[in-house]
């Protein structure tokens, strides 16, 4: 609930007519004013103390967005191990609460792996064969929440998010394509969706109203390629060839812009996915195209710069 897209799924639920109460955990707090949500600052390996928060609510739903994004708040060691310990102790804590009917986590299309093709759009039904570490940190809350969902017995939604960008939502990929030179694959500059995170943040609504018990891609339409966002948001493009990604990447990282495997990936092969299937099960359709969302992200300003001010008697 600290995190950009938790502090918004949680602002939408409180102004749902069917939401009583609400209760969340996370390492930092929210980041906007909420009205009636109980927050509980916790670490994600103090497991016994969100055990003890979880079981004494008694959730009917949950909904677990407990995920870190290697090079988002945290590199991939942190990311990977906070992401194991927040799973294995919501979920662990959800299977012992008597109340609970359902639950909802966030995964991601990279549980899907490179594309056979730029243009490959896997649909729920394709084989999950994850090519990063990202791909295989998501594809694992899928695995420990379906195994915990069919043992006792709810409804388990897992929502396949394309990339979410947004105003202040940590990303890689947000980062390094606001670089002021960005690196494209100059021989396989493929296309790739997104998704806006207040859109994102309804998805969850959505699928938790609905009790939602099978997976879903949530997919802004349209799509970009990396050259074509460098040049609407006025960047330098670098065109780089396979060996080359390497040394870029050093060098990002060094600047302050890590490029973790799933977003070379994603240069390189593209990521797209259909979601039809979220509109068809939840009447789900995001505001925001691909396209649109790319642009609002050059639109924000990094510095806002304030005249001098001077007092006047």
């Amino acid at each position: 609930m600290g995190g950009e897209l938790g502090s918004l799924v949680a602002a939408q639920l409180e102004a749902e007519p069917w939401v009583g109460s609400l209760v969340g955990i996370d390492v930092d707090p929210p980041r906007r004013r909420l009205r009636m949500a109980e927050f509980h600052l916790l670490q994600p390996s103090q497991r016994e103390r969100i055990v003890d928060v979880v079981t004494k609510f008694n959730p009917h739903v949950v909904i677990n967005i407990s995920v870190w994004e290697p090079d988002a708040r945290a590199p991939l060691d942190h990311a990977r191990t906070f992401t194991a310990d927040a799973t294995t102790a919501i979920i662990g804590a959800a299977a012992e609460c008597p109340a609970l009917e359902s639950m909802v986590v966030r995964s991601g299309l990279e549980v899907y792996g490179r594309g056979r093709g730029s243009l490959t759009r896997p649909t729920e039904d394709s084989p999950l064969r994850p090519t990063s570490e990202y791909g295989h940190m998501l594809a694992n809350i899928e695995r420990t929440a379906r195994e915990v969902g069919r043992r006792v017995g709810i409804s388990v939604g897992k929502l396949r998010l394309a990339p979410v960008l947004g105003k202040h939502v940590p990303s890689p990929l947000g980062r390094i394509l606001r670089q002021p030179v960005v690196p494209f694959s100059a021989l396989a500059d493929a296309p790739f969706a997104v998704i806006e995170d207040g859109d994102a943040a309804r998805a969850f609504v959505r699928a938790a109203a609905h009790r939602l018990d099978e997976p879903v891609n949530i997919v802004a339409p349209g799509a970009i390629t990396a050259l074509q966002a460098i040049l609407r948001g006025k960047r330098i493009p670098l065109p780089l060839f396979g060996p080359e990604w390497w040394v870029a990447a050093r060098l990002s990282h060094v600047l302050g812009a890590p490029i973790p495997d799933h977003v070379v990936e994603l240069m390189h092969r593209g990521r797209l996915g259909d979601g039809n299937k979220a509109r068809e099960l939840l009447g789900f359709t995001p505001r925001l195209t691909t396209p649109e969302v790319v642009d609002h992200l050059f639109a924000w300003e990094s510095v806002v710069r304030v005249g001098e001010v001077r007092e006047v008697a």
